[in-house]
């Protein structure tokens, strides 16, 4: 039993779980203050600069960072840690050079943004100021690919905590900074914690990877630029001097530039489809919500209603239904990689076990969440957000919780098993379904034809990946008939 807690696959999984579930901590109270402080319109406005950012990270950082994991993860497995460095440099550099370009684009275009794009004037502010934190936000999340890549899940979480710590401290103390002085706060405020909380994780990563780089290559180790026929190669690749002692010096600037490209292309090998499947999901729920106030509106509110009632619920009531699913999203971390090595092992008892217990115990998760919800979600809309809508919103998005869970775990075993492209197309579907809720269910009903349209897609994706999931235990148990392996 002690020898699993050393395994780093299991450790990793608990420390990731229990920052999650901390940040979740913090950030939900977080929400509580914001909506207090700044109101349901000001929440709407809030959360509608979301899509910005989440395309921004597609575009940007998303599949080069699991794209440096990946390659960094096969590189430190021989040991060969002076290339994983040259794949963490080659993708930060690629990533710095679209964050920055994003940057710009953003900044100097943001008044058109606003008005085409999210459909509100009020957000073009917002949006100059979230810009300055898209190159922040590269910096760690490639360096944290990297150390995911050795494992070494502590940095990430440290990073994520600091960026949480930060960005509420410096909101909360603008905030009652402003007050004291008899000054009203605006929602900009809480915007420019979001690059506060950035910048503070990137300090973090960036002295953590410096502290790495240290270990990697000792303070004693030169590096320069030689013909290769005056030295002698090592283990490595690298090449020594005559005369000195484990100085390894890096020959041949044309090849290493040769290096560096083909290090360049594997990354975008990988990078690109994993990028053009996340912006176009970030994408269509861009559209989503950007639309919901839109469509808010042909039901017969007005502008400020229609941003309030977004505001309470993608501010108020979705933080309190997804706060235990940062336990199925460990999880999820967790059985990606072991069901994967099952899998390239042949043994599929464990798939079909993986799959049948992650069913059964998200269900039990699920309904106990439900139940919890239906009884205490109305006086907790009241208690936490004084907003009876806000708790009505929980009581109808607590039955998503069962299938929710179920479709996030059984989506992670089935990319450990390589149906990547099924689990995009059934969000896609998923996602497409919402749509439609959006733009024919809300002007007829209001944003309980969006909930409606929510617990439907949420129903289907769970089905598509059930359906899938359980045909795989069926095709493997076939197969098991004819093998001749012992897979016990």
């Amino acid at each position: 039993m002690k020898r699993n807690w050393k395994n780093p696959l299991i450790t990793g999984t608990v420390i990731l779980t229990l920052t999650g579930l901390l940040s979740r901590f913090i950030g939900f109270f977080y929400r509580i203050f914001l909506s207090n402080a700044f109101g349901a319109e000001g929440m709407g406005i809030y959360q509608l600069i979301a899509p910005v950012l989440a395309l921004s990270f597609a575009l940007t950082a998303s599949g080069i960072q699991t794209a440096i994991s990946k390659y960094v993860a096969s590189e430190t497995s021989t040991h060969d840690y002076h290339t994983s460095f040259r794949t963490l440099w080659a993708g930060f550099l690629m990533a710095m050079a679209l964050s920055v370009s994003c940057a710009l684009a953003i900044y100097l275009c943001a008044d058109a943004i606003a008005v085409t794009f999210l459909m509100e004037s009020r957000t073009a502010p917002l949006l100059r100021i979230i810009a300055l934190s898209i190159p922040m936000a590269t910096v760690h999340s490639c360096i944290n690919g990297y150390f995911y890549g050795i494992r070494k899940t502590a940095i990430p979480a440290v990073s994520q905590l600091a960026e949480q710590i930060f960005r509420v401290g410096s909101v909360y103390l603008i905030y009652y900074h402003f007050r004291q002085h008899g000054m009203q706060p605006t929602i900009s405020f809480a915007v420019a914690g979001l690059v506060i909380g950035e910048g503070a994780s990137m300090i973090v990563s960036v002295v953590a990877i410096l502290s790495r780089a240290h270990h990697v290559f000792p303070p004693d180790t030169h590096y320069t630029y030689k013909m290769p026929h005056t030295f002698t190669s090592d283990m490595h690749g690298l090449y020594t001097a005559p005369g000195s002692k484990n100085r390894p010096v890096i020959t041949d600037a044309p090849g290493l530039l040769t290096t560096y490209r083909r290090i360049c292309v594997n990354l975008l090998q990988l990078a690109v489809p994993l990028s053009a499947n996340r912006l176009v999901l970030n994408l269509l729920q861009s559209i989503e919500a950007i639309y919901i106030p839109n469509k808010l509106m042909a039901y017969g509110l007005n502008n400020a209603d229609a941003l309030g009632v977004y505001g309470v619920l993608t501010g108020m009531s979705l933080p309190l239904i997804l706060f235990p699913s940062a336990i199925t999203n460990s999880i999820s971390v967790l059985l990606l990689p072991i069901v994967s090595e099952a899998d390239a092992n042949g043994n599929r008892d464990a798939v079909k076990r993986a799959i049948l217990t992650s069913i059964r115990y998200c269900l039990l998760l699920g309904f106990a969440c439900t139940a919890m919800f239906l009884l205490l979600g109305r006086p907790a809309g009241r208690l936490l957000f004084h907003s009876e809508l806000a708790g009505s919103f929980i009581l109808i998005l607590s039955f998503i919780c069962p299938f929710m869970y179920i479709a996030s775990t059984l989506g992670s075993i089935l990319n450990g098993l390589g149906k990547t492209a099924q689990t995009f197309l059934y969000s896609v579907v998923s996602l497409l379904l919402r749509l439609l809720f959006v733009f024919v269910v809300i002007p007829l009903y209001g944003i309980k034809g969006y909930l409606w349209g929510m617990l439907a897609s949420q129903m289907l994706q769970t089905l598509l990946c059930t359906v899938s999931a359980l045909h795989i235990c069926s095709s493997r148990r076939t197969k098991n008939r004819y093998s001749t392996t012992d897979t016990r």
